[in-house]
């Protein structure tokens, strides 16, 4: 009977939280910069750096800083990106 309970519970969170996710598409966005070193922007470190706008994404959002790069110019970087294609 318990087990029975559990498997309906999660059923009804799976279908709920379906419902959710079908109702509000996730927002992301991408920002891309050419040669842009860990240390350049006021986010990372730099207190020369004035990059505001910059700073606020990286505050309201998720900042990763451990990446990699599928090229090491740009335009395969961006092709890669853009296509999910390795260049």
């Amino acid at each position: 009977m318990r087990g029975s309970l559990i498997v309906v519970l999660v059923h009804v969170i799976c279908f709920v939280t379906a419902g959710w996710a079908a109702e509000r598409p996730p927002n992301i966005v991408i920002v891309l910069a050419d040669d842009l070193g860990y240390g350049e922007l006021g986010c990372s470190g730099n207190a020369g750096a004035i990059t505001p706008n910059l700073d606020r994404f990286a505050g309201e959002g998720l900042r990763l800083t451990d990446c990699h790069s599928a090229s090491s110019c740009c335009s395969p970087s961006r092709a890669a990106i853009l296509t999910g294609q390795t260049p």
